[in-house]
């Protein structure tokens, strides 16, 4: 829980970086930089635990009485048909693989991110952004019950009006005009963001947390970078420019607070884990006001309220009857 209120803070802050990025760079282009360098933080870890797994396989490789080398690997030479074993699932051992686990979870993190860089650039407001990106929150449940069959309580239905009547007060000021194109990128960015915790949960909670991350950190860069030379945005001088925030949202925003996620939905269901992490839209708040002079209308902050609101709700351990649909898995 510790790992996933770090991550929240790390990540309301990394709004800040992220508006001031775009003051001199491509979204594109800052994605790439950052979840490059985010991947390269990881890799003295990496190098780490390859070495302490030698070790530790060298070790118990030494039979205690005799001193003699024990063989790492049982007897396989009985057919597993014997033991009434059954064959895996092509598909099964397929997702299981840690690679494309990774690859996987970088494809969405990429598609999310990149969303979420312009809706940043054309918003220009890390607090509006945070708040709008805090509705995975509520769509974590959501698609756990479409996708997953999970059940859902009576008090997700709730969360869910509060959140879209906060929606409405932070960004309808003026009518359904005055919703911009950044609002509804931010939306979707919130739905990929769900998806992405879901799919951690689902299919990456036995895979090493460290190459979870690092794997989808680069298939995020790899992909940030064909995409920023395809559109010609790489720009060396603007990204020394902006290598501070850069600095930030690469090796805090993605090196550790990414990382900082995958390790902590190991141990934390993700309900409760979304909850913890939708703390990061009352950070970028904050952070907004500190460093950028963000200011909101009440009705905005009222907004803001009923969206917190709702996320908080949608994740109540309630005790009122839940809606099925007829699984109990």
């Amino acid at each position: 829980m510790f790992c996933l209120l770090l991550t929240a803070l790390i990540w309301g802050f990394a709004f800040v970086a992220q508006v001031q990025g775009m003051d001199s760079m491509s979204p594109l282009f800052f994605n790439a930089s950052r979840f490059t360098l985010g991947a390269l933080s990881l890799v003295p870890i990496l190098i780490w635990q390859r070495w302490r797994g030698r070790v530790g396989s060298s070790v118990a490789a030494v039979d205690a009485d005799s001193g003699r080398p024990v063989s790492a690997s049982p007897d396989t030479s009985e057919d597993a048909s014997s033991h009434g074993t059954h064959a895996v699932p092509f598909w099964a051992a397929w997702l299981a693989n840690p690679i494309v686990v990774s690859v996987l979870c970088g494809v969405v993190l990429f598609t999310a991110s990149t969303l979420q860089q312009y809706g940043i650039l054309y918003g220009k407001s890390a607090g509006r952004a945070g708040f709008l990106t805090a509705l995975y929150i509520v769509m974590v449940p959501l698609l756990a019950f479409v996708f997953l069959r999970r059940r859902i309580g009576i008090l997700v239905g709730a969360a869910v009006a509060f959140a879209v009547v906060g929606f409405y007060l932070l960004c309808v000021t003026d009518g359904f005009g005055s919703i911009g194109f950044a609002d509804i990128l931010l939306l979707f960015t919130a739905v990929l963001f769900a998806a992405h915790i879901l799919i951690i949960d689902t299919l990456g909670s036995k895979v090493n947390a460290i190459v979870l991350s690092f794997g989808q950190f680069c298939t995020t860069a790899v992909l940030s970078w064909i995409g920023s030379m395809i559109e010609g945005s790489v720009d060396w001088v603007g990204a020394a420019h902006s290598w501070l925030p850069i600095l930030y949202a690469g090796i805090g925003s993605v090196g550790i607070a990414y990382t900082l996620q995958a390790v902590g939905q190991q141990w934390v269901p993700p309900t409760r884990a979304s909850l913890l992490m939708s703390l990061e839209s009352f950070f970028s708040a904050v952070g907004g006001a500190i460093f950028l002079g963000e200011v909101m209308t009440p009705r905005g902050y009222l907004g803001c309220a009923l969206i917190f609101f709702g996320t908080l709700l949608a994740q109540a351990p309630a005790k009122l009857p839940k809606f099925r649909d007829g699984s109990d898995s």
